[in-house]
This record gives C-alpha cells, structure tokens and sequence, in this order.
C-alpha cells in the first residue's frame, strides 16, 4: 500500500502502490527544495497520527519512528531558537536558514502543541519543544506595524521580511490553544498575542474589495496587511482565518469573531460559490471575481468544517476530548491510565 504524508503544505503519496515494488521504502524529495533538503511541516506533522496508528494497532514502531524524529531536531542547534524550513536527511544539517510559521514550517509547530495535548498532557518534552519555539517566535519574528498591527514575518539568513502569509494565520488559534499551558504565568499574554493576531488577519480580508484574504499580505513600503505583489493577490478557499476564528470564539466568547466569521461566510456565498461548487479567486483586490475554477479539498475538509463548529455549541467536538489534526480531522485524546499510567484511548 502507499502512505498519504499529509501536512498543510504538502501532501506527499509514496510507497509500492504508486511507483512499483522496486521503490518501496524509498524516500525522496521535491527537487525544488534547497539542497535535497526536506521540509520541517512534512517530517515534522506525522506526529498525531503515527501515535495514534500505534494506539490502534498495539504495534509501537510506528510511535517510534516520530520519536526518532524528534530527537534529531531536539539535538539539533538552531539559529536563534528557530527552526529552519529545511533539513537535509544525508548530512543532518539545515538547509538554507529559512524561517516560516506559514508556508513550510506552518504545521510543525501546530504538532508539537498538538502531541503534548493529545497524550493527555503527559508528553513534557512535546510542551517544552512548543513553549520554546513560540518564544524564539515572539522575540525574533513578531513585529507590530505602525498602524499597530501584530504580524509574524518570515526570517532569511538572518534578515526580516516583513510579509504574513495566510497559511500563517493559523497561528492565532494555535497560540490561543495553548495559552491555558504557557509557563510562567504568560496565559493571559499568550491569548492577548493570539487576539492581536487574528486583529490583522481579520483585516487582510477587511482591506480587499471582495472581503476575502489574500495569499500573503505585507507590512512595508507604507503598506499594512495589503498583498502589494500580483502573484500574492489570489485567495483559494483556504481556512487558516476561519480555524483562528473558531479557536478565539471557543476560549472568549467574545461574539466579534462569529460576527467575522458571518462576513466571510457572505464573501464566500457573494463571490466564490459558482454552478458547481465553490472556486478560488485570483485578485481579492478586483471589482469582480475572476474564479480559479477550483475547489480545493480543504474547502471541506476544513474551510467548511471551522465554519459550522464556530457558529456551533462548544460541546461539538470538546476540546477537552479531541485534537485536531492539521487536516481538521479529529483525533481522540490518549488518557493515562489512572493506576499505571497506561495511555487509553478516550470513548
């Protein structure tokens, strides 16, 4: 059979089934990586489901291999604390020193959150890689504009380009997330972080014509939150905004979110719903919508799917009980065992 490695950057299928006997067990990378590298959001995002493949199967291995992966990268030194986007398999050292919480990198961080609270937060070493990452973050990445917006820009070799992704826009939620964890005392920091940044998401999408967020936004140039390259303008159903919504209205109730997660649902209905579904735009900028005429698989699986928790009753899918994965499918939490801290997974 051929495995689907799945990350909110790629989705890779390898494995007999697809190029024959004679490849199994052969790994190989996209030839546009730096150097033959590997990308940190591919290795490091099957972390939730090998764990719990091995919950389901009995079989550890599988639990193993991820463990593995995280020793290299807990060894491993970083530059100013961060994680580079690549990592090349045969020397073991970093590719170019690229540095994104979008595009990447995105859902690495998201699954070392993600693992801490899935192993009913008994996985320390999970935390404590996560908590020192979003500091790394804060300190080397996060800027706030003149016009105070809070933005995460992307790092290369050391200088700042100050432009946000979309697929960045994740990060609101996943710092609201774990805010109830951050140490010494910062939860009411982290979720004043996770707020501010779903502020200048949510006007990404306020500052374009048809009210719908572009692919990257940037902060320079006298620009703030606007995609200022053609190529940066389009919007492809994506639903990092919509999840940073939902996580914010779950933690706060505070009812601004549902009232922006209504106005993305009317852009969507306005300007991407067509004959057959619903299609991606190419400039988010434009009087009128000129369709991709494509409907991304996410749309559903996740867009859609963030769209009806956040307008539904916090007991749909409790977070006390579930993890999402960055695909938005929804993985128990592993309980402890109360007599010999025996992970069992929850009914």
């Amino acid at each position: 059979m051929g495995l689907f490695i799945a990350s909110s950057t790629k989705v890779v299928l390898t494995g007999c089934q697809v190029n024959g006997p004679s490849t199994c067990g052969i790994g190989r990378n996209w030839p546009w990586a730096s150097g033959g590298s590997s990308i940190l959001a591919e290795y490091g995002t099957l972390h939730l489901e090998f764990m719990h493949l091995s919950k389901l199967s009995g079989n550890p291995v599988y639990a193993e291999k991820v463990m593995n992966i995280r020793k290299v990268l807990k060894r491993l030194e970083k530059p100013s604390g961060l994680y580079p986007n690549y990592l090349n398999p045969n020397s073991g050292h970093w590719g170019q020193h690229h540095v994104s919480v979008g595009g990447l990198g995105d859902s690495f961080y998201e699954y070392l959150l993600k693992a801490w609270l899935m192993s009913d937060k008994t996985d320390e070493e999970g935390k404590k890689l996560y908590y020192d990452a979003l500091q790394a973050i804060e300190k080397n990445l996060m800027r706030k504009s003149s016009g105070g917006l809070t933005y995460i820009a992307e790092w290369k070799g050391g200088l700042l380009e100050h432009k946000m992704g979309h697929l960045t826009c994740f990060a609101g939620g996943m710092i609201a997330l774990g805010a109830d964890g951050a140490p010494d005392q910062q939860t009411g920091h982290h979720m004043e972080l996770a707020a501010e940044i779903t502020r200048t998401c949510h006007e990404s999408y306020a500052r374009t014509n048809l009210k719908l967020g572009p692919e990257a936004f940037r902060f320079d140039g006298g620009v703030e939150a606007i995609a200022t390259r053609q190529n940066e303008k389009y919007f492809i159903l994506r639903p990092e905004v919509i999840e940073t919504y939902m996580y914010m209205w779950r933690f706060t109730h505070d009812p601004k979110y549902r009232q922006w997660g209504w106005e993305a649902v009317q852009a969507l209905e306005q300007h991407c719903r067509v004959e057959g579904g619903y299609s991606g735009v190419r400039d988010v900028y434009a009087s009128n919508p000129n369709h991709d005429d494509v409907q991304q698989s996410f749309y559903l699986a996740e867009t859609l799917k963030y769209l009806y928790m956040l307008f539904s009753e916090d007991d749909l899918l409790p977070f006390e009980h579930w993890v999402f994965n960055t695909e938005a499918h929804p993985l128990p939490v592993i309980r402890k065992e109360p007599n010999n801290n025996q992970a069992n997974e929850v009914e």
